[in-house]
């Protein structure tokens, strides 16, 4: 059995003071998947030294205090990572930290932080160029590669009307995030031959939920949106034992989402 855990922290230095350390000692992960790590290559170990007990592989953005990724593996995993990339060798957005790629034998997991286009037109037009050279990337690989992949993260899209509160009102305001190209692009990624491991279990469950906006009390109320994602490929969906949404989970806009996996 494998578990892997994604989150979003918004800051690991911030996450840290409000309980990090304490749910990975209850959740016990194999892999912690991190994104908005917002923290420097030189910086991982004095922010969390507590997190000694997990491998950390990282990639961050040049610019400090911006995006990042981590995976942290377990000395206890049974599925070491073997093989570590950064980025998908595309500069212009491996700089910004938005990729670890770690190969553990039976499955190679992508840990991805996909762009925002909330900040207007420029950034918009920059999640697309990511979003197609990242399909670009999946479709170059060999089928059976494909096939044992798990990628996972904050994708910063829903997919379907279920996976956000009052999909009439995002579309009619074209809010990023559910714009139909997006949401097309989606459509088109799980086609490449991947699969919702939270849909493959749990069907049309409705109010399921990843992130919530700080204002107006969205988290309370539960008006959020479903975009943090573990995808599996074709060969590893039938070993999915649970794939759960941690949502009572605080520290975060987002919270934690679970795969475990009967390997």
């Amino acid at each position: 059995m494998v578990k892997l855990v994604s989150w979003n922290v918004n800051g690991l230095r911030s996450a840290m003071t409000k309980g990090l350390e304490k749910f990975i000692s209850k959740v016990e992960p194999d892999i912690l998947a991190l994104q908005e790590t917002k923290i420097g290559r030189d910086q991982l170990t004095k922010v969390a030294p507590e997190l000694q007990s997990l491998t950390p592989l990282y990639s961050c953005a040049e610019k400090r205090g911006y995006s990042g990724v981590a995976s942290l593996v377990s000395d206890s995993c049974r599925h070491p990572a073997i093989k570590t990339q950064t980025g998908i060798r595309a500069p212009e957005f491996d700089n910004e930290g938005r990729f670890i790629i770690t190969d553990h034998g039976p499955f190679k997991l992508y840990n991805i932080y996909i762009p925002s286009g909330t900040t207007g037109e420029l950034r918009q037009n920059f999640k697309y160029q990511f979003l197609d050279r990242f399909l670009a990337h999946l479709r170059k690989l060999k089928r059976q590669d494909r096939e044992r992949l798990i990628i996972c993260g904050d994708f910063n899209i829903c997919h379907k009307e279920i996976d956000i509160h009052h999909p009439e009102v995002a579309a009619k305001r074209e809010l990023s995030g559910f714009l139909p190209d997006e949401r097309a692009w989606m459509d088109k990624f799980a086609a490449a031959g991947l699969i919702d491991a939270f849909r493959h279990l749990h069907g049309d469950i409705p109010k399921a939920y990843t992130w919530w906006s700080f204002r107006a009390g969205a988290r309370k109320k539960n008006l959020g949106w479903r975009i943090d994602y573990f995808f599996v490929g074709k060969a590893l969906a039938p070993l999915i034992t649970s794939a759960e949404i941690l949502a009572d989970v605080q520290g975060s806009d987002h919270c934690p989402i679970t795969l475990e996996l009967n390997l």
